[in-house]
């Protein structure tokens, strides 16, 4: 009995059918450009005659490349890093390239990350999602021939695209000095993981006073943790100074909004007795009216996915660091203080 099996119809197969060479009917299949248009003509038309279908994983590898790109997050379930991957993710899969999403969730995670990359599936390129890489870890991806890409952090030894946040902060204070705010405090997020590197948010605090001739009161200055429950307790730390502030700058919107909780638990109004500012425009900050400096952060992971496509192409940046611009948006939680 005949076997009724069908025969797996190769390159060379293409090929000989096309009247052509293996290398000449892969040029065509891959769509080369130094192929005249009626081979690639004739190449098509023996392929899809005989149902052959290009393998991605062969034509990535005569080119050279994986097509996977990497893209590494400490945090999954926060605001900000999920809209950069959104922005980063809708150019690099419109470019035909596989994103494998790695969480490490700390310094430890991270330093595993690096250290085991050679060992995983290879990659063309890395992009970390606001964090910023050792010099001895970028070392090891340059010995790898890996790209490495930040999006969301601040400037670094290798591309990048970020936000000024020396300029966020001086925003955002220099809006409640304008106010005619005198007793200022900063709600200072450090990360638990490195409360040994110094705040990017922080500079524009003191900057904002310095220039507005005000004394920096160091009891107004509350360091602990990013996030809402972290930014609730420093707040109730404030309202326990013997000459509370009349503004508050916070370090990010959720701090902010813990802040606001604490204020109104204590039958107190933002913007009314106590105003409050804080950085990112995070999607709750509107429905709250917290007045806040917006950046946008799926605007940073596009930037960074088409810088991406263009190392990966072979072209050098044009600079090799993008600062994308932030704006203050004003709402209810901020006004001039209350004269006694």
């Amino acid at each position: 009995m005949e076997d009724a099996t069908p025969t797996k119809v190769t390159l060379v197969d293409i090929a000989r059918m096309a009247g052509v060479g293996v290398g000449t009917a892969s040029r065509a299949l891959s769509n080369a450009k130094n192929v005249a248009p009626a081979t690639r003509a004739r190449v098509l038309q023996v392929a899809e005659a005989n149902h052959y279908v290009v393998s991605p994983e062969a034509s990535r590898l005569a080119k050279g490349n994986t097509g996977r790109v990497a893209l590494v997050v400490p945090h999954l379930s926060r605001w900000f890093f999920g809209s950069v991957v959104e922005g980063l993710d809708s150019v690099l899969r419109g470019a035909d390239l596989d994103v494998l999403l790695y969480h490490v969730g700390d310094v430890r995670d991270r330093h595993e990350f690096f250290e085991r990359l050679p060992a995983r599936r290879k990659v063309d390129a890395v992009v970390v999602v606001g964090f910023q890489v050792e010099d001895i870890e970028r070392a090891r991806l340059e010995t790898l021939g890996v790209h490495i890409v930040a999006a969301g952090g601040q400037t670094a030894a290798y591309p990048s695209v970020h936000i000024d946040d020396r300029i966020a902060s001086r925003q955002a204070v220099d809006h409640l000095v304008h106010l005619g705010h005198k007793r200022i405090a900063m709600l200072e997020a450090v990360d638990p993981d490195q409360p040994h590197l110094p705040s990017t948010r922080s500079p524009g605090y003191h900057d904002a006073l310095a220039a507005a001739g005000i004394a920096i009161d160091p009891t107004l200055v509350v360091s602990a943790p990013w996030g809402g429950e972290d930014g609730a307790a420093s707040m109730s730390r404030l309202l326990g100074h013997p000459d509370p502030p009349t503004g508050v700058f916070a370090h990010s919107d959720e701090v902010a909004l813990g802040a606001v909780r604490t204020l109104r638990r204590a039958g107190l109004e933002p913007g009314r007795d106590v105003s409050v500012v804080g950085i990112d425009d995070h999607p709750l900050a509107a429905l709250s009216d917290l007045t806040t400096v917006r950046q946008r952060p799926a605007e940073q992971g596009v930037l960074a996915g088409r810088l991406l496509l263009d190392l990966l192409d072979g072209k050098a940046p044009t600079e090799a660091s993008t600062t994308v611009p932030t704006e203050l948006v004003v709402r209810g939680s901020t006004a001039p203080p209350r004269r006694p």
